[in-house]
């Protein structure tokens, strides 16, 4: 049997679109193991074997960033992580290794490198991390695909961002089918709707701004569905509890629904976020994170150009960017429209986990 191992994790950034690759590769080659490998610790501890794929771990080996105790035990360490996914490599006879990013896929790379066996990478970000310039390094041109047309990464090529078909083919025209998700979702069909999302993670900038505006939300007569991540932000949903037009929720079931019934969309930019939201033509706002190496500003920077969407800085995001810029946004249906044709006609590719699981397929091939 053919074996693949799918390398990546820690956010959900990494893990869609692996997982994304993973069920392409399951359904062209029904045949074939598909197997992920990530840590104990990391979201991927619970996500990957919900969503039907063994977990094989390793231990998490974060690169030292300052000399110290742990620089020390950095060589050492590392080395046993790259010797336990060559054993992975030779007791499950993979037969290629496809790496998303993450702490796990440094080693995961070197193994395969080692072990002579094809290397497939995909970036989500716009500027790519150290994990898939290693990656990218170690393989061939045309085994290395990227989400964002000015993504620049060694061997690479333009594929998007693989995701569920629940959204790539999204048809947010097909009110019948919005008129029912916002049902089930607790919304009604006759205010607009306004989506708030921090990611997997929460965003504590986002979730104080709108807790000090969610009183206006209602009197301005828009819906908020405001998604906070798990556990998070108690104050904001005691705010809620009074305000009938204002629902609080851990997560949504199947982002595509959330994406289907917003008018307007409030979130941190991601890779996966961006990427979604432009193929689905959600009008957006993108309050990037403010640390790692600047990727998440970046990867909105297509669709802010093109007038897809907004952008607005994590420290300049407070109660009057609701007020002010927000609220009479997601009124305004003439702007939203011209926002969501403009993230139409970037034409984001839709087809990416396909076109990787294809790339994968050749890769064995020779």
């Amino acid at each position: 049997m053919t074996s693949i191992l799918l390398a990546g994790g820690g956010t959900t950034g990494h893990i869609s679109p692996m997982l994304a690759i993973g069920h392409e590769l399951r359904e062209t080659h029904t045949d074939w193991d598909i197997v992920a490998l990530g840590t104990a610790d990391g979201l991927e501890a619970d996500i990957v074997p919900q969503a039907g794929f063994e977990l094989l771990t390793i231990d998490k080996v974060p690169m030292p960033r300052s000399i110290g105790p742990a620089a020390l035990k950095f060589p050492k360490r590392f080395a046993a992580n790259v010797s336990q996914v060559k054993q992975i490599i030779a007791d499950r006879d993979v037969k290629a290794v496809v790496g998303v990013g993450g702490y796990v896929c440094p080693p995961a790379f070197i193994a395969a490198k080692q072990a002579k066996i094809p290397l497939i990478v995909h970036e989500a970000n716009a500027k790519p991390g150290m994990a898939n310039r290693l990656g990218a390094a170690l393989t061939k041109q045309g085994m290395v695909g990227v989400t964002f047309p000015d993504t620049k990464l060694r061997n690479s090529e333009l594929v998007g961002m693989p995701m569920p078909t629940e959204i790539s083919e999204l048809d947010r025209s097909d009110s019948a089918q919005r008129q029912t998700w916002r049902a089930d979702l607790g919304l009604s069909d006759d205010r607009p709707v306004l989506v708030v999302t921090g990611g997997s993670s929460g965003a504590q900038r986002i979730n104080d701004a709108f807790l000090a505006a969610a009183p206006l939300c209602q009197e301005s007569g828009v819906q908020v569905l405001h998604i906070t991540g798990a556990g998070k932000d108690d104050a904001l949903r005691a705010a809620a509890a009074q305000l009938p037009d204002y629902h609080v929720v851990d997560y949504v079931d199947g982002m595509h629904r959330a994406y289907a019934v917003a008018d307007l969309l409030v979130a941190r930019s991601g890779a996966a976020t961006v990427s979604e939201a432009t193929v689905v033509g959600v009008p957006a706002l993108y309050v990037p994170l403010a640390i790692g190496n600047g990727e998440q500003r970046l990867n909105a920077a297509g669709s802010v150009r093109a007038g897809a969407s907004l952008l607005v800085d994590n420290a300049d995001f407070t109660h009057s960017t609701v007020t002010d810029q927000i609220l009479p946004l997601v009124t305004d249906r003439a702007r939203l429209d011209a926002m969501s044709r403009a993230a139409l006609d970037l034409h984001y590719p839709t087809d990416a986990a396909t076109t990787m699981a294809t790339i994968v397929t050749h890769a064995l091939r020779g």
